[in-house]
């Protein structure tokens, strides 16, 4: 299996390109517009079949290139059940799990930063995985102010879904702003400030005291992703 990590400079966001080479079968997960070149390139030279394009949440900072890579790759386009768009060919579900040669890519629902937030998780003999979008970042989570995010439901996601996770399991978030790349899920329990909580009227006071600015790109991001970037 391989995985290619690509960021997008201008929102430092991080999609993940994920193949089994034997089967010259691919997935991607959050394709950001601006990055569409470079995943083609690497599709490309290594002869791979895209078979699904994969949101980890209706995106607030860049355009979704999942419309694209399906009229480029004919790759189906996949997003959390919750998710109000209508161009999406999978509507997931916790526990759905998506196929690509010999690899599974597991659905894990997890609300809270927004109401069709979705991790992936992927289990082989080497290693286990998750793909963690902006519900767990490194040393962070995702805001719970808009999109119907809900800091509750978040709290409850990262207990009861990731942190529950074997402790070696690698960590891939959808951001990060220090050029970090990966963790683990036991990193993040000792380093992460806020899960350092005790418990969930904790997290919720914090979350709601970040007062953090609208990401720039939100007025054109959420429009074009509510239509799978078309």
């Amino acid at each position: 299996m391989l995985i290619q990590q690509v960021r997008d400079p201008e929102t430092d966001s991080y999609t993940y390109i994920v193949a089994d080479l034997e089967a010259q079968e691919a997935l991607i997960i959050d394709p950001v517009i601006t990055q569409y070149d470079q995943y083609v390139s690497f599709l490309d030279s290594h002869d791979l079949a895209l078979l699904y394009s994969i949101e980890t949440h209706v995106h607030a900072d860049h355009v979704t290139a999942a419309s694209a890579l399906k009229k480029r790759f004919g790759a189906q386009l996949a997003i959390g059940q919750h998710a109000p768009v209508t161009c999406a060919d999978i509507m997931l579900k916790d526990g759905d799990s998506l196929h690509f040669g010999a690899q599974r890519l597991k659905t894990i629902e997890t609300p809270g930063h927004t109401a069709e937030s979705c991790c992936y998780m992927i289990e082989n003999k080497d290693k286990t995985m998750v793909f963690t979008g902006d519900t767990l970042l490194i040393g962070g989570t995702g805001r719970t102010d808009f999109q119907n995010g809900d800091p509750e439901a978040q709290y409850y996601s990262l207990t009861k879904k990731l942190l529950v996770l074997p402790d070696d399991t690698i960590v891939y978030p959808g951001h990060d702003y220090k050029g970090r790349t990966s963790s683990t899920i036991g990193a993040e329990k000792i380093h992460n400030p806020r899960l350092q909580v005790s418990n969930v009227q904790d997290y919720v006071a914090l979350m709601n005291g970040l007062n953090l600015p609208n990401p720039k790109n939100l007025d054109v991001a959420v429009p074009s992703n509510l239509r799978c970037g078309q």
